[in-house]
């Protein structure tokens, strides 16, 4: 068993993925709900995530995609940013999904400088259209922001919708890959492994 097929189980473990029907933001049904949000309550396996991370962003210059900030979409993927941010060493920001109306009012926090190229940090990706709203104040910013790093890709269009304005996708996971996992490791019956299977292509 590999380092991140142990990761799969404990995210499971720890309840990040359930079984059912589940609205999503992208206004689908669907029959698996993963909720990172409770990375935040097991700190060892948010860790771990971060390493993970980590260790994709190593091999970015061999992409030849450097970068000078981390952003991290508020909220699932703030806590996953920051845990990236403290094993790598690079900075964070982190575009406000309200806009303040005392103090600031500022629409980024975190200190950057207009030129500077971010790594868009978040949970998972479904389709794209939240990490294209989440980059925007970004770029009006003056940032470049030419990637995206997410720890599930869900397979439903994310990263056909980014690459179509020019952003790469970066997964940790893809689902798929997950439930093959899961189903080896008999935390999934292979029956329900394989309706859910069906259903992910069904939506792409």
């Amino acid at each position: 068993m590999t380092d991140h097929s142990s990761l799969i189980n404990d995210l499971f473990d720890i309840g990040c993925m359930k079984f059912g029907q589940f609205k999503l933001k992208s206004g689908l049904t669907s029959p698996i709900y993963i909720d990172l949000r409770l990375l935040v309550s097991h700190p060892p396996v948010l860790k771990r995530v971060a390493q993970a991370m980590a260790g994709m962003i190593s091999q970015f210059s061999i992409l030849n995609s450097q970068f000078d900030r981390l952003a991290a979409i508020p909220y699932a993927g703030l806590p996953i940013g920051v845990a990236v941010a403290l094993e790598t060493g690079k900075p964070l920001i982190y575009p406000r999904r309200e806009v303040k109306d005392y103090g600031t009012g500022r629409l980024i926090e975190g200190e950057y400088h207009a030129g500077e190229t971010v790594l868009l940090v978040d949970d998972l990706i479904t389709r794209g259209t939240a990490k294209l709203e989440a980059l925007q104040p970004l770029r009006e910013a003056g940032l470049i922001v030419n990637d995206v790093l997410v720890v599930i890709d869900r397979e439903q269009g994310g990263r056909e919708e980014l690459a179509q304005h020019g952003i790469r996708l970066h997964a940790i996971f893809t689902l798929s890959r997950m439930l093959d996992e899961l189903a080896q490791s008999g935390r999934l019956d292979a029956r329900q492994r394989d309706d859910v299977l069906a259903w992910l292509r069904s939506t792409q």
